[in-house]
């Protein structure tokens, strides 16, 4: 091998040593770097209408931005979910430990309820009776007691990692405003691909995360919306709550709502209360589940050209390998990886074309 041959060779080797380093380094804030682009994305025509308002002061027009993103979205979804969910929550306890339905009259009351063949199959089993269930359950409550005790150190240090990837992000989309256009033409560059590869590709990235955040949060807001209107409606405990509860789970398609609607409407059927476990089956089933099934391809398939089924398998194969991130991820690995292999496919057909065709 020549000389040049191998220098390029190993500037080359070091240019990818380097950058797994490099990416290897981020990992442990990719979530606050994925949202940091996304929310640059979502804003960024009020970023550039904001930049000719301010006579191109970037910097002032970029921090009103974070600032905007900050006051529309951050601030909000914080303030809703702590406060929603630590009063729903602090309301629920208190009704519970109001009440006096102990947790073996409950048994006993699901118990009243079942068939005989039931009952004689559960007394088959010497799961024991009422009492005794009361009371071990009560015995494991205690011993797991010290365990969730030592997990406050954990929260403790999750809530620091948040706030450490909150201001990450928001570091971040300052200058992803400020020189957005710059670093997006410097990526473009030193991608070494054919410029209409690299726009393809591009432009399917801004499409996937746009369609995807803008049908999620429309999916989530309605799915929790009814699920919680539902509740209300059929005097449930803290509807509020289990509202914000189906609109998070309702980011993982098909079961998410499922999760919350589902439990509740068994627990009503067992402790006698047929017509509104009837009720929440047919309002899970037929509306609130359905909902996902109607808008989901609407509002994310048609606009990232992508197959129903491949839009549920992705989303659900991201949440499971990346957490909530995955949401975004899923689809747009998958939107990705049809738009190289089409792209991939249209150049093998012109080479087959050309070929065949006489000169």
């Amino acid at each position: 091998m020549s000389t040049p041959t191998i220098q390029n060779a190993a500037f080359i080797a070091a240019i990818v040593i380097i950058s797994a380093v490099f990416f290897w380094l981020l990992l442990p804030f990719y979530g606050a770097i994925l949202w940091a682009v996304i929310l640059a994305l979502l804003f960024y025509p009020m970023h550039r209408r904001l930049t000719v308002w301010l006579r191109g002061r970037k910097s002032v027009a970029s921090a009103l931005s974070v600032l905007i993103c900050v006051l529309v979205v951050v601030v909000p979804a914080i303030i809703m979910l702590a406060t929603t969910l630590s009063a729903e929550v602090a309301s629920l306890y208190r009704r519970i430990r109001e009440s006096n339905l102990s947790l073996a009259d409950l048994v006993a009351q699901a118990q009243s309820v079942l068939p005989d063949y039931v009952n004689n199959a559960l007394n088959s089993l010497n799961l024991g009776n009422p009492r005794e269930i009361h009371e071990s359950l009560m015995a494991l409550l205690a011993s797991t007691s010290q365990t969730l005790a030592t997990k406050a150190v954990d929260l403790g240090q999750s809530t620091l990692q948040f706030l450490v990837s909150l201001a990450i992000m928001l570091y971040l989309l300052f200058f992803l405003f400020r020189d957005g256009r710059q670093l997006a033409q410097t990526l473009r560059d030193a991608i070494p691909l054919e410029r209409r590869r690299t726009d393809h590709i591009a432009k399917k990235f801004t499409s996937v995360v746009k369609a995807t955040m803008r049908g999620n949060i429309v999916i989530a807001i309605v799915q929790g919306g009814l699920g919680g209107l539902t509740f209300w409606l059929l005097g449930l405990e803290a509807p509020l709550l289990w509202g914000v509860v189906m609109a998070v789970l309702s980011l993982s398609p098909a079961v998410g709502a499922f999760l919350v609607w589902g439990p509740f409407a068994l627990y009503l059927l067992f402790t006698g209360d047929i017509t509104k476990g009837i009720i929440l089956i047919l309002v899970g089933a037929l509306v609130i589940s359905t909902i996902d099934n109607v808008l989901r391809p609407i509002l994310v398939g048609r606009e990232t050209r992508l197959p129903d089924y491949v839009v549920l398998i992705s989303t659900l194969g991201g949440l499971s390998l990346f957490g909530a991130n995955g949401f975004v991820l899923g689809p747009l690995v998958a939107a990705l990886f049809i738009a190289v292999w089409s792209l991939f496919t249209d150049d093998r057909l012109v080479k087959t074309n050309n070929e065949t065709t006489p000169s």
